[in-house]
């Protein structure tokens, strides 16, 4: 994978997030690809339980947000990014997303590394 084809999946990735349904889903992940809201978390697996899954997290096409990502890295099929949402409702993340596409530029795996402002920052 280029920069430029996992800054595309990231766009594309944003852009069905914000659309109607979860249609777009099956362009942006392969059948079995496995989604980790968290290191720590059960993955969640396959299309169909993601497509529910993905309509239980967002509150629809109308949720405002605004969106910005950086590439940290890539390396063969795997990508790092840095992505950054703030929602109009108050909420903010900053995640780290890793992203493995196959040779079609679907996920096959993605883990998401998400960190909130009223997180504890880690310190003792």
């Amino acid at each position: 994978m280029e920069r430029a084809e996992l800054q595309g999946w990231i766009d594309a990735y944003e852009r069905v997030w914000r659309a109607a349904g979860t249609d777009g889903i099956s362009e942006l992940f392969a059948q079995g690809a496995t989604y980790l809201v968290s290191p720590w978390a059960e993955p969640v697996v396959g299309l169909d339980v993601l497509k529910t899954f993905w309509e239980s997290e967002r509150d629809g096409p109308d949720e405002g947000f605004t969106m910005r990502s950086e590439i940290v890295a890539v390396d063969g099929s795997v990508g790092v990014a840095r992505v950054e949402v703030d929602y109009d409702r108050g909420r903010r993340w900053r995640d780290l997303w890793i992203v493995t596409l196959d040779a079609d530029g679907r996920c096959t795996a993605f883990e998401e590394w998400p960190f909130a402002p009223h997180q504890p920052d880690g310190h003792a």
